[in-house]
């Protein structure tokens, strides 16, 4: 007898899949984005949902096409090269940077305004934090539970109030674009929705959504594919909803912070303004729970990814995993930018190509010929910039790479990345000879 979910559940893994998207970050750029592109915002917010939303849809359906894992999507580059691919991207969006960053930013907006930014209040509560995302990640069958039924309705209903009170009582008003955004808002809006990173976070988060159905007795493989792909459906149409509040929210708080650095202080002034006294405790319960939410994500994709390559059990990793995500969150929010920015800019636009390509694959006699010149090329020029992006090493880039196509917008990959898939095709369609993609023929038999 094949178990299937029921609506309730189905809607719950949809929640989850949701909460595990946002964290901090989503909930800061989009206001940011809303105050400076002014009357441009509506431009600017199509460029952002299109990276920070489609994209992301788009990875979680691709792994749930395959069975919810990176490593199986990569195979067509071969299994050593796939394996190095997932190692880093796991490792990038888990201990060394993302996981640690839930715990610097949600501490930084919630309670250093309390303590005071020292180093003793931000260990405190990152030995606390870390000890609570353990906890729950301890139990990975129960993130349906724990996650789709109790924390992300949580975190839904004070994103729900945060987007209702954006749109009907808005703070102040708008104020003029700044240049970048008269010029170009589309293209801007699309770089800040890439640097939310979601599309390295869905592909870490595949295969634990995938798990959470197993949790229900589902096996069959078409239903864990349909089951994930409403997941990712209902987790698009929760993230636009609310990035289009919060694009609200920026625009109509120009007046009111017109000089604000970033999203939080956006955020901080709405808040405080809208809800008095009860404003920041709101936004730090907020940034909290979908702070938890996220790292109790990362950490059980990390461990379970870990434990199938590692000589240590499940459990063993999420303790050893979440200890050193506590210790990397004491460096602070501000080095762990600085440190995080060029990695991910590097490894983000080959992790693009491997899913946009995946659903090309039947139009090729070897996939292999497409995918792995495209990601290599892809990857090469992402280095340049993420080198361009790092304060310690741009000096070394060479002039000629300064002035490269889209280099200016950090998209110096994409027009080269483009011409090799061309030249491939061409060479594909002449060599002939035809090549079922592993993963392709590993489903097929399941």
């Amino acid at each position: 007898m094949a178990y299937r979910l029921s609506s309730k559940d189905i809607w719950a893994l949809g929640f989850m899949t949701f909460a595990l998207f946002v964290g901090a970050g989503n909930i800061i750029f989009p206001p940011m984005v809303g105050l400076q592109a002014g009357e441009h915002v509506w431009i600017a917010a199509a460029g952002f949902l299109l990276t920070a939303v489609g994209l992301p849809v788009i990875t979680v359906i691709a792994l749930a096409k395959v069975g919810g894992g990176i490593e199986a999507l990569s195979s067509p580059i071969g299994k050593t090269a796939g394996l190095v691919l997932a190692t880093v991207c796991y490792l990038a969006v888990g201990p060394l940077f993302a996981t640690p960053r839930t715990a610097t930013v949600s501490f930084e907006v919630g309670i250093a305004p309390i303590t005071g930014t020292g180093e003793l209040p931000l260990f405190i509560y990152s030995v606390v934090y870390f000890a609570l995302v353990i906890l729950i990640s301890l139990y990975p069958g129960k993130l349906l539970d724990s996650i789709g039924h109790i924390l992300a309705p949580i975190k839904i209903l004070a994103l729900a109030i945060l987007g209702i009170a954006a749109v009907l009582w808005p703070a102040g008003g708008s104020i003029s674009a700044v240049e970048t955004y008269k010029e170009i808002p589309f293209s801007n809006g699309f770089i800040n929705g890439y640097l939310t990173m979601d599309t390295l976070a869905a592909m870490v988060f595949g295969i634990v959504i995938v798990n959470a159905a197993r949790s229900r007795g589902v096996e069959a493989s078409s239903l864990l594919t349909r089951y994930t792909m409403w997941a990712g459906l209902i987790a698009g149409l929760g993230l636009a909803l609310v990035y289009l509040s919060l694009f609200k929210l920026g625009e109509n708080s120009g007046t009111l912070v017109p000089n604000a650095e970033n999203g939080a202080v956006i955020l901080h002034a709405y808040v405080q303004n809208v809800f008095g006294n009860y404003g920041s405790f709101f936004l730090a319960v907020l940034i909290f729970v979908a702070c938890m939410v996220t790292a109790v994500g990362l950490t059980c994709a990390c461990s379970e990814f870990f434990s199938r390559y590692l000589p240590l059990s499940y459990r063993a990793l999420v303790l050893i995993l979440g200890t050193f995500s506590m210790l990397v969150s004491n460096l602070g929010l501000s080095h762990l930018i600085k440190f995080s920015i060029p990695v991910l800019t590097a490894i983000y636009p080959p992790c693009i190509i491997l899913v946009l390509l995946s659903f090309t694959m039947n139009w090729w006699n070897n996939f292999s010929r497409i995918l792995a010149p495209a990601m290599a090329i892809s990857l090469l020029f992402g280095i340049l910039d993420a080198v361009k992006s790092s304060e310690y090493l741009s000096h070394l880039l060479p002039e000629w790479a300064k002035h490269l196509p889209l280099a200016d917008q950090g998209l110096a990959w994409l027009l080269p990345t483009l011409l090799t898939i061309v030249v491939c095709a061409v060479y594909d369609r002449i060599a002939g000879g035809v090549k079922l993609p592993k993963y392709e023929a590993q489903h097929e038999e399941q």
